[in-house]
């Protein structure tokens, strides 16, 4: 299987490398002198297939890692640092200014997730905006927050100013899925709340943070922000076995998760805010709209090639519907239009990690193996950066592609008489992220939503599983998630409650009075900002 090759867009076109040859230390873009990894993209420009170089980015070491630690740990100072103790209005016009200079490197941003990671090109435009909507959407959150606790509180006898604080030092690292959307949404409440923060960029969707790095530089104040490069297991130790990090930021897998924060010599400090793997099901229940579940299926295992922890991984149809299911999904799955991201209409695009095909033919042919069969034509037709989506009935417990998640084009579908048997593979299962259910029966629905809710963090009534909008929870039970992530609930995740409580006399009250007028303390303050 073969991308018909086409001439490129001269819009989409890589005419020049993106050499990345600083990193952002101490307010500084310090030059490095040392090794460069290269950054090539799966797809080809090329009638012959070739992976396409598109630039270079530092391979930095333990000291580079050790000084931006040491950057963000000044300037937090302990919690005396120019950041922590910022007035709120005056870190959000940071905010502000970093959203403004962002906007005007939309084209480049989205050209590179394109070719780092292969997103179709109304994906990665909506990445972008995404993005940018939700940085504003955050600053907006902040201010409300700051309103509802612009005031003092009294009880028994004792006033109290209830606000919330920062953490500290912020780890943070994201996934190549979604390199900006989900990194940022780590990083944009970590640093709005007056924690300092270290990043480093996914191995895939590196290059794209690039025309962001003055942005940074200039919209913060010296060490607040500190962009490293390099693998994440020779920059993370030394950074994690300092006891110096208050909060690893992580988005990706449990395996990596548990070994970072093993390094921390103080775990009982460790603030933990983590998205992780999930092997979300679709339920089809046989009174279910069955041209509605059979899109909306489609779309969850099948959108950005299945890269997605909120991806459906694995579909429960009910027996009376379940020959039917197979043969309109697996003709629907065939119809899908394989390309590059900027080809008009397509859905399947090349993936960006250069083993992932083998690993899904890995899958398929373990359930060959132990009985499933491919029972779509293209099922399994493979390139050399891509593999056609597989769908693999009937699947059974024992096969890899039922207990892994797969993180790629290959869908299970198991077949079900009784709905305890998807509530019990649930119920055993280590994660415990979504689930997609469809039926229209209440009397069926009801009792079953009524256990989901406790398996999972969302349930999905006839849509497939997702992240958005952003103002709702994203969250996880078991291996899938610690903390949650949304606009509301990610500004609680990295900050901390605190207060100053006085005790109701006349020295304390015209000592507090006096605070409020003369506006000399950035946290005592009832000025309702707008």
């Amino acid at each position: 299987m073969k991308i018909q090759h086409t001439e490129i867009p001269e819009a989409y076109r890589i005419t020049s490398l993106l050499n990345q040859k600083t990193y952002l230390v101490s307010g500084e873009l310090k030059e490095w002198k040392g090794d460069f990894s290269e950054v090539y993209s799966t797809i080809s420009s090329t009638q012959e297939y070739a992976p396409t170089l598109l630039g270079t980015v530092p391979n930095l070491g333990e000291n580079e890692a050790l000084e931006a630690l040491d950057s963000a740990y000044k300037a937090y100072d302990k919690g005396q640092g120019l950041w922590p103790t910022m007035r709120v209005a005056d870190r959000i016009e940071c905010m502000e200014e970093f959203a403004e200079q962002m906007k005007t490197k939309r084209d480049e941003i989205v050209k590179l997730l394109m070719w780092e990671i292969g997103k179709t090109l109304p994906d990665s435009e909506k990445e972008f905006d995404r993005t940018v909507e939700y940085i504003y959407d955050t600053i907006e959150d902040y201010k409300q927050m700051d309103r509802d606790s612009a005031n003092f509180q009294k009880n028994s006898g004792v006033y109290a100013h209830i606000r919330r604080g920062p953490l500290g030092v912020v780890l943070c690292l994201g996934p190549y899925n979604y390199p900006l959307n989900e990194t940022f949404a780590l990083l944009i409440p970590a640093l709005i709340m007056g924690n300092t923060a270290v990043f480093k960029p996914a191995k895939h969707g590196v290059l794209l943070l690039s025309p962001l790095m003055e942005a940074f530089q200039n919209s913060f104040p010296e060490g607040v922000v500190n962009v490293i490069y390099g693998r994440g297991r020779v920059l993370a130790t030394p950074i994690m076995k300092t006891g110096k990090v208050d909060v690893l930021a992580l988005i990706g897998n449990s395996v990596s998760a548990n070994a970072i924060q093993a390094n921390h010599p103080f775990k009982n400090r460790l603030r933990l805010v983590l998205g992780l793997e999930a092997k979300n099901p679709a339920i089809v229940l046989p009174d279910a709209d069955l041209d509605l579940a059979i899109d909306e299926c489609l779309a969850g295992a099948t959108s950005f090639n299945g890269q997605r922890c909120t991806a459906l991984k694995i579909m429960y149809v009910h027996e009376e519907i379940v020959a039917e299911f197979n043969k309109r999904f697996g003709e629907k799955m065939d119809a899908l239009k394989f390309g590059n991201p900027w080809d008009n209409g397509v859905k399947l695009t090349p993936l960006p990690e250069p083993g992932k095909p083998a690993y899904i033919q890995e899958l398929i042919d373990d359930a060959i193996s132990k009985g499933a069969k491919i029972i779509n034509e293209k099922g399994g037709e493979t390139s050399d950066n891509y593999i056609f989506p597989a769908v693999l009935y009937p699947a059974s417990k024992d096969m890899r592609v039922f207990q892994e998640e797969q993180f790629g084009p290959v869908t299970p579908v198991v077949s079900f008489k009784d709905i305890q048997e998807p509530l019990d593979d649930m119920a055993a299962s280590n994660y415990g992220q979504q689930v997609s259910i469809f039926g229209s029966d209440v009397k069926t629905l009801a009792p079953l939503i009524d256990a989901l809710v406790n398996l999972v963090c969302r349930v999905n009534l006839n849509s497939a599983a997702q992240r958005g909008p952003d103002v709702y929870p994203f969250t996880g039970r078991k291996d899938s998630a610690v903390a949650t992530l949304s606009v509301h609930d990610a500004l609680r995740s990295f900050s901390i409650r605190t207060f100053l409580a006085s005790k109701d006399t006349a020295y304390n009250n015209a000592i507090l009075e006096d605070l409020m007028d003369k506006k000399v303390s950035n946290f005592i303050s009832t000025d309702y900002l707008l």
